[in-house]
C-alpha cells in the first residue's frame, strides 16, 4: 500500500526532495513514487512472510537502463525493513567487488547492512544486540543470577556455541571471534573489541595480535564467506531481525569482464543459489538486478548452463500477464502517462514542504508536469525508460524551488528547458546526441 502524502514526515518530505534535486534515488520514501509496482506488492510481502518465518527467497530483476531497478530494489528494502529484516545493497564491479571473490561480497555486505534503527555499517550494534539477547534469554531461564558474573558469562558462551553449531561446523572461526569480542567488552579493551568486530565484518587490516589472543588466524577468503553469511543470519535473528534483504545490483557488469573472471562469478552465483536452495541460509531473500541482455546474451548467464536452467523463465506473453512470483521478474520501465504520474507525486510532496504552497496548484498544474514530461522525453529521442532521473531533478530543481522561492516566477513564461553535457550521465549523453544538439531549448507554452 502506497504511504498517503499527508502522512509523511517534515524529514522524509526534505531527504526525499533533496535526493531527487541531487537526480539520485533517495534512500528512503520510496513508497511515494511506486508508479506501477502495484503488482508486485502481495507476491514480494509473501516472500518476505516466509523469509522472516526462516524461510528464503529469491529474485532476479529484469530491465533495460531507466526501467527502475535500483528504485524497484530500495522499494523493496523499505518493505523488509518495515517487517524488521536487516537490509545490505551491495554494487557488483570487477576492481571493488568482483562476484567471484565472495569475500569482498561479504565485506561490503556488512559495510552496507542496515536496520530500521541503525545506518549503514552496523556490525557492531548488531553484535551488541545479539550478546544482549543471550544474556536475557539466559537470565530468563532462571539458573543464574545477573550477580553471579562469571556464571552468566560461561551460560552465555554455551549458549552461543549452541545457537552457531551449524556455522561452527564449518566455519569455527566466526564463534571463536564472537567470544573473543565478549571477552574483550568485558576486560574494558576497546581496541581488540573494534578489531575483532572488523574481522567479523571480512575486513583485511586486522592486528595479527588481536586474532591470536582470539585463536583465530588468517583473513576471511571465498570459501569461509559463506560461512559468515551463515553466522550473520543467526546473529540477526536472535537479535530481532528475522532475516536480510541482500540486493546484488550491476550483476550485468560480468559481461565487461575478462572470460576467466566471468566464468568464475556465474559459477559464485550459480553456487550461492544452490547454498539457498539447500536451505542453508534461512532468512536469506536474495535480489540481483540486470538488463536482458545479461540474463539472455552469451556474455552472460547463458554462459553457464546450470545457471541459465535455474534462472529461465517465460517472457514470450504480453508483458501484463508476466507472473509476480517468477524467478526473474520483468520491469518494463515509465511510458509517458506513468512518467506525468510521477511527476505529479513528486509536485504533491513538494508541496507538504514548500514555503508557499499555495503557488503551485496554477503554475505548476497537471497539464504543464504532463508537457514537461513529453519535452524531456522528446530531448532524449523519445525515450522514455531513461528520463525519469533527469525529469525529476528538472521538476525540482528548476521549476517547483524557483516557484517556490520567486514570487513573479512562471514556468511556462520564464523556464526553457536546456540539457547540458555535464549533466547527463552517458545513456542519457548518447539518447540526446541521437535527438539532435544536446543544448537545446523547448518551448512549454502549454496555452
Amino acid at each position: 500500500m502506497t504511504t498517503p502524502v499527508t502522512s509523511v514526515s517534515a524529514a522524509r518530505r526534505r531527504e526525499v526532495i533533496d535526493a531527487l534535486r541531487r537526480g539520485t534515488v533517495p534512500q528512503a520514501g520510496l513508497g511515494l513514487f511506486a508508479v506501477g509496482l502495484e503488482r508486485f506488492e502481495t507476491a514480494l510481502d509473501d516472500d518476505l512472510t516466509i523469509v522472516a518465518r526462516g524461510g528464503s527467497a529469491f529474485h532476479a530483476l529484469r530491465g533495460e537502463y531507466g526501467s527502475g531497478k535500483t528504485f524497484f530494489a530500495r522499494w523493496l528494502a523499505e518493505r523488509a525493513k518495515r517487517r524488521g529484516l536487516a537490509v545490505s545493497e551491495v554494487q557488483i564491479s570487477e576492481t571493488e567487488t568482483p562476484l567471484h571473490r565472495l569475500e569482498t561480497v561479504y565485506r561490503r555486505l556488512v559495510e552496507r547492512l542496515t536496520t530500521a534503527t541503525h545506518q549503514p555499517s552496523a556490525p557492531r550494534a548488531v553484535v551488541d544486540s545479539w550478546f544482549y539477547a543471550l544474556e536475557e534469554e539466559v537470565l530468563a531461564d532462571g539458573a543464574v543470577t545477573e550477580d553471579d558474573e562469571a556464571a552468566l558469562a560461561q551460560a552465555v558462551d554455551e549458549l552461543l556455541e549452541r545457537r552457531l553449531a551449524d556455522v561452527a561446523r564449518t566455519t569455527p572461526a566466526f564463534s571463536a571471534a564472537l567470544r573473543g569480542y565478549r571477552r574483550a567488552v568485558a576486560a574494558g579493551d576497546g581496541a581488540q573489541a573494534e578489531a575483532l568486530i572488523a574481522w567479523l565484518a571480512g575486513q583485511r587490516s586486522v592486528a595479527a595480535s588481536a586474532k591470536r589472543t582470539a585463536g583465530i588466524r588468517g583473513d576471511l577468503d571465498h570459501f569461509g564467506a559463506l560461512g559468515f553469511l551463515q553466522g550473520l543470519l543467526t546473529v540477526l535473528r536472535d537479535c530481532g531481525h528475522p532475516g536480510l534483504l541482500l540486493v546484488l545490483d550491476e550483476v550485468e557488469t560480468l559481461q565487461r569482464m575478462r572470460s576467466d573472471v566471468r566464468e568464475k562469478s556465474l559459477n559464485a552465483l550459480r553456487q550461492l543459489l544452490d547454498e539457498i536452495d539447500a536451505g542453508r541460509f534461512p532468512g536469506l531473500f536474495l535480489v540481483i538486478t540486470g538488463t536482458p541482455a545479461f540474463y539472455d546474451g552469451q556474455q552472460g548467464v547463458q554462459r553457464l548452463a546450470p545457471l541459465a536452467q535455474r534462472l529461465a523463465t517465460d517472457f514470450t506473453t504480453d508483458a501484463r500477464f508476466d507472473s509476480p512470483r517468477a524467478v526473474q521478474l520483468r520491469l518494463p520501465g515509465f511510458d509517458l502517462p506513468a512518467l506525468g504520474e510521477l511527476g505529479r507525486k513528486a509536485r504533491d510532496l513538494y508541496a507538504g514542504a514548500a514555503r508557499h504552497p499555495e503557488r503551485l496548484p496554477d503554475r505548476v498544474d497537471d497539464a504543464y508536469v504532463d508537457e514537461l514530461a513529453r519535452a524531456l522525453t522528446g530531448s532524449l529521442g523519445g525515450r522514455v525508460g531513461i528520463a525519469p532521473r533527469l525529469y525529476l531533478r528538472k521538476l525540482v530543481a528548476d521549476v517547483l524551488d524557483r516557484v517556490d522561492e520567486f514570487t513573479d516566477f512562471d514556468p511556462r513564461a520564464h523556464y526553457a528547458l536546456t540539457l547540458s553535457n555535464d549533466e547527463l550521465t552517458e545513456t542519457e549523453r548518447n539518447a540526446a546526441a541521437g535527438a539532435g544538439d544536446v543544448e537545446l531549448d523547448l518551448d512549454l507554452d502549454t496555452s
